[in-house]
């Protein structure tokens, strides 16, 4: 590979620069056709900044700003890029440091040198900002503000002293850009892939060592030890979500005030979500498994009852069809497996129309994915909006499928002691359920399937390679 790359270590995945340049004119292309625009515009972002544990001398671990990363593959902290809309000419600047860093952090970088590793066309300090815009006579700035769809926040648009002096505009790149990073290119498709494969093996590694007696905690240590050590994978993409037994039907647990603390018992089902994070770029997958690697005949039921649901939406989506339609896909299939199994009672299409499977299945089918874990796209304007239906509102987006979206397919079904309560007292559900073996499943916990796929022309393909059926991890876990 020729020119600069992003690289942990021998064995690990070479990144080249080239992936981010290809981001940025991407981006650019989509200003090329907004006539208002002339060659003196530039698109200017903030990149992340160091952040302190409240008021101590002591900082975070550094992660880069997401559209600062998806645009320039920066690893360091307090930078600034400015790409020129028109002509996509790139400026990263960088901070001026003073003599002692090089005491405390190591060699100081000269503006060449970071010209060369990330390869844009010019470096200067940020101290510098004001006189460079100058000097390009800037007719606008475009700044970054948008609100994220998952997490209701706000997009902080890049600024420096002096920025009042130009004419800025703070709405019209995010929605250009949001919308450039749903559709993946194939080099950001080969981190994707590897981080991924990464990610798949460590959940491999965890069940064949995971026991009765251990610790939910050591399972996490397990798989940041494997991403880091074999996979370069400094940061995880989310905090890890290591649940057994009950604690399963807890759908963000690891948080912390549950914190992977409970020790699994015999008989347990593991409810594993977690995935690395490499160059920036994400992966989250879930496998489901008893700690002994024997299903019961119950958590058989449920378990087919997710693959089933997980199967259904693999072999059927692709470009063109509604990802609303997917959701309703996994949970009709859950429903109809329950009712097999003597949970249920009813038609099916009248338990959705109450708002049952919510009851089930009450987070979404999954979501777009690449350098956010949650990925954004979800609901950008002249887009679907999102449906109101019990399940169907936490939909993190409703798009019709474009070959070249990344996406996680997540159906689950879980036993949640609140929802049951609902479930029984409420007699528009209530009709439904055979209420004595339904509450055989109280305290049951869950069952979730994730996987990180990418949607083609006339089909998915999978990346995330793992036992899925019940043979297979039976088999798999006895190894």
């Amino acid at each position: 590979m020729t020119g600069a790359v992003y690289q942990m270590g021998s064995g690990t995945l070479a990144v080249p620069m080239k992936l981010f340049k290809d981001n940025r004119n991407r981006v650019v292309e989509k200003f090329k056709n907004i006539n208002s625009l002339d060659n003196f515009a530039y698109i200017f972002l903030r990149g992340g900044t160091n952040t302190s544990f409240n008021d101590t001398d002591q900082k975070y671990i550094f992660r880069q700003e997401s559209y600062f990363q998806y645009m320039f593959g920066v690893k360091e902290p307090e930078c600034y890029g400015a790409i020129n809309a028109k002509t996509g000419r790139s400026t990263l600047f960088v901070p001026r440091l003073p003599a002692e860093y090089a005491v405390w952090q190591g060699r100081i970088y000269t503006l060449d040198d970071f010209k060369k590793h990330y390869e844009v066309d010019e470096v200067y300090y940020t101290d510098n900002m004001e006189k460079f815009f100058h000097s390009m006579n800037t007719s606008l700035i475009l700044t970054l503000f948008g609100t994220n769809s998952d997490s209701g926040l706000q997009s902080e648009p890049a600024s420096f002293p002096g920025i009042e002096k130009f004419k800025v505009n703070s709405e019209m790149l995010y929605p250009i850009i949001a919308e450039c990073r749903v559709l993946k290119s194939p080099d950001e498709l080969e981190v994707l892939r590897y981080v991924a494969k990464v990610s798949c093996d460590a959940h491999k590694r965890i069940m064949k060592m995971i026991r009765a007696g251990m610790m939910e905690y050591e399972a996490e240590s397990e798989f940041l030890h494997y991403c880091y050590k074999y996979g370069g994978c400094r940061h995880p993409s989310y905090v890890c979500i290591c649940p057994s037994g009950a604690n399963s039907a807890t759908l963000h647990y690891g948080h912390a005030n549950a914190p992977n603390n409970r020790r699994i018992e015999d008989g347990d089902m593991c409810l594993f979500d977690m995935g690395a994070n490499y160059a920036g770029y994400s992966s989250d997958i879930t496998c489901s498994f008893p700690v002994n690697g024997k299903f019961t005949e119950k958590q058989k039921f449920i378990y087919n009852a997710v693959l089933d649901a997980r199967n259904a939406v693999m072999s059927t989506a692709r470009d063109g069809i509604s990802w609303v339609d997917m959701h309703r896909l996994a949970c009709k299939t859950i429903l109809q497996r329950l009712k097999e199994g003597g949970v249920l009672k009813g038609d099916v299409d009248e338990m959705m129309k109450s708002g049952l499977h919510a009851i089930f299945m009450p987070h979404g089918l999954g979501h777009l994915i690449g350098v956010d874990v949650h990925d954004v796209g979800g609901y950008l304007a002249g887009q679907p909006e999102r449906p109101v239906e019990p399940g169907f509102d936490k939909l993190r987006f409703a798009r019709i499928l474009k070959a070249g979206m990344y996406i996680t397919i997540e159906p689950g079904c879980y036993f949640i002691e609140i929802l049951m309560n609902k479930a029984i007292e409420d007699k528009n559900l209530n009709k439904f359920i055979n209420v004595e073996k339904f509450e055989e499943f109280r305290n049951f916990g869950g069952v979730r399937l994730e996987d990180d796929v990418l949607v083609r022309e006339n089909d998915v393909e999978n990346f995330s390679i793992v036992p899925r059926t019940v043979e297979e991890i039976e088999e798999f876990m006895a190894r």
